[in-house]
């Protein structure tokens, strides 16, 4: 068919599509003709170093992979077009590209029983345009409203984030939603949340994704190929998968899944984790498309605030030299139980832990060896009270926190500090504690087990009376 007068009747950037139609679904795709400001786009691209387009000479009725990567979510829009007639809008941002695209696909007549029609227009903008963005139905509105809603409205993060996975879940009417974190500068996955109707014979999914797992994630890139998303609906996506990534695929088929939805979480262009969907409802993936596309942008940016928070709580309430609890946490965790906030434990010890020899060190080796002195201190208390909290409480003093120690095990782990603390080749320490049984008063634990600290400290000194600091 001859489309140059529609072609040249559109002023923005334009091609026509022509689809292949199999049964059950479609064979090539191609690029049947464009108007100047489609062809220029591929021919006179000012920046030599982009992959708009593979080639730089356009050539009509070429297969579309031509000119930019093989992108499944391109094909289902100019099948869904093309073949079942389908008006579609969309507003992306391809990995591929640092802008987004306005893209519409409108369905066009043809002769040819085997061969489906639709033009393919696009706009782009350098920044993110919050008016098209929710230029959505009202279906897809309200599904989104609702995850913004408990994502902003309750203070349990965990909580209100579990609520937005089942949702997404129920949506997608799949068997499985799964949110994972991700850190691929540390190589690092953790899952965050999990929602599944049928478990598996394979067990929890706990059991599956791990640190390990991070050997698939950091596949999952390249394998998106720089769109935005992947959408695996049926075995003609999953062969297109297999080549693409043999390592995911092999994995996916061990666990029988068959469909699946992968969106990246990405914030200020570092990708925070993934939403991943298995086994959805595949007559209902356009919905599902337009849906997590927006939620997906809103999601990313709480895990980012919430990844903030919690590292600026982190910078509050941990001693930077040594990487234990500080004081202010100490204090916090204190007037806590003061208050009756927090319930005080019924039992509980107190241990404080004065370093002996630290202004020699600092006065004969400076403070750099002074640091090393209190970081070596902290590292041998973390070993002896491994199960238990540990607070830099001054300069050279900390406390130690044990809940539901056994006293004798409390004893006994003072006993070795001090007996230690004898040899001059040891880090020295000054030692003393309290038990309590019966969930008494913190302040008269903390302030007996003071003084006990400084009696050992005067035992210490009078029987090493030539490490006396002066």
């Amino acid at each position: 068919m001859d489309f140059r007068g529609y072609l040249d009747s559109c002023d923005s950037v334009t091609c026509i599509m022509s689809v292949e139609k199999k049964p059950g679904g479609y064979g090539n795709i191609r690029i049947l003709d464009g108007n100047k400001a489609y062809i220029e786009s591929i021919e006179n691209n000012p920046d030599a170093n982009s992959d708009v387009a593979k080639e730089k000479v356009f050539v009509p009725n070429s297969l579309y992979t031509k000119y930019f990567p093989h992108d499944l979510n391109f094909e289902d829009f100019c099948y869904r077009s093309a073949v079942r007639k389908e008006v579609l809008h969309t507003y992306v941002h391809p990995g591929r590209f640092d802008i987004w695209f306005n893209l519409f696909f409108m369905p066009l007549q043809s002769d040819d029983e085997n061969i489906g029609y639709c033009s393919y227009t696009y706009t782009v903008t350098v920044n993110a345009d919050s008016e098209l963005m929710s230029n959505i139905s009202l279906a897809t509105a309200s599904a989104v409203l609702q995850s913004c809603i408990k994502l902003y409205g309750a203070t349990d993060f965990k909580k209100s984030i579990d609520g937005v996975v089942m949702d997404i879940r129920d949506l997608c009417k799949a068997n499985r939603c799964c949110l994972l974190l991700t850190d691929f500068e540390a190589e690092t996955c953790k899952l965050l949340s999990d929602s599944h109707i049928i478990e598996g014979e394979f067990g929890p999914i706990e059991g599956i994704i791990d640190d390990s797992f991070f050997e698939i994630v950091k596949t999952w890139p390249d394998t998106i190929d720089g769109s935005d998303f992947l959408m695996i609906k049926n075995h003609q996506d999953m062969e297109v998968l297999k080549s693409r990534n043999k390592l995911w695929y092999e994995s996916l088929k061990v666990y029988d899944v068959k469909t699946l939805v992968l969106f990246p979480l990405v914030y200020n262009g570092d990708t925070k984790g993934y939403i991943w969907v298995t086994d959805f409802d595949v007559e209902n993936a356009l919905k599902i498309r337009e849906t997590l596309e927006l939620t997906t942008y809103f999601i990313a940016y709480a895990i980012a605030n919430y990844q903030l928070l919690n590292q600026l709580e982190i910078m509050s309430s941990v001693d930077l030299l040594t990487g234990i609890y500080n004081r202010n946490a100490m204090n916090h965790r204190v007037d806590r139980y003061i208050a009756g906030t927090e319930s005080t434990p019924e039992k509980y010890g107190i241990v404080f832990a004065d370093l002996n020899g630290l202004k020699q060190v600092n006065d004969s080796g400076g403070h750099i060896e002074g640091d090393k002195l209190l970081k070596n201190a902290a590292e041998i208390l973390r070993g002896l009270f491994y199960d238990s909290d540990i607070y830099r409480a001054g300069g050279d003093e900390f406390m130690i926190m044990a809940v539901n120690v056994p006293e004798e095990e409390l004893e006994k782990r003072m006993e070795k500090l001090r007996r230690d603390s004898e040899d001059p080749k040891n880090i020295s320490f000054a030692v003393g504690g309290y038990f309590e049984a019966e969930g008494g008063d913190i302040r008269f634990a903390m302030r007996t087990a003071d003084e006990r600290m400084y009696a050992d400290k005067k035992r210490y000194y009078k029987k090493f009376p030539e490490r006396k600091r002066k």
